[in-house]
């Protein structure tokens, strides 16, 4: 088959001339860049690993045991209502278990099961890995100054 030559594509085919609006915008290169990290981030656990949501919940409730859902929520930077969802699953999976705070039954406290910090062990290395492997051609100090861009950028959530 013979390969096409620019004046045979079609019009939509064409490579463009001058670089889009759009790549100016930090903002959309960003978004560009966290398709393509959270594509990478799915096949890196695969088809039955966690959501990118569950895996950052799962990771602070086995750093942080006895968290509540209040303080857990806050720490994700969602709504507590949008943590239900996540604490079911994860229990609903075996890896968390809610509990009761002394004093105040009215709150729980989510406490990591034995399956659940195994789980997580498993899941951060498998991130690890899809990191190291997505930013290989970061150097250490790129990656360092990414980090450091990143959380500047973060500081404006409070």
């Amino acid at each position: 088959m013979a390969s096409l030559r620019k004046t045979d594509r079609q019009p939509e085919d064409e490579a463009l001339v001058e670089t889009p609006d759009l790549e100016e915008f930090i903002g959309y290169n960003l978004k560009r860049a966290y398709v393509i990290v959270q594509a990478d981030f799915r096949r890196a656990l695969g088809e039955d690993g966690f959501a990118p949501r569950v895996f950052s919940a799962l990771s602070l409730v086995v750093q942080y045991p006895n968290v509540t859902q209040s303080g857990l929520a806050r720490m994700l930077g969602i709504e507590r209502s949008g943590l239900v969802a996540i604490v079911d699953e994860l229990e609903g999976r075996g890896l968390l278990k809610r509990t009761v705070v002394p004093g105040d039954r009215r709150v729980q406290a989510l406490v990591p099961t034995s399956k659940g910090k195994t789980a997580y062990a498993e899941a951060r290395a498998a991130v690890r890995a899809h990191e190291d492997r997505l930013l290989s051609n970061l150097s250490d100090e790129e990656k360092a100054t990414l980090m450091a861009l990143l959380g500047k950028i973060r500081s404006h959530e409070e």
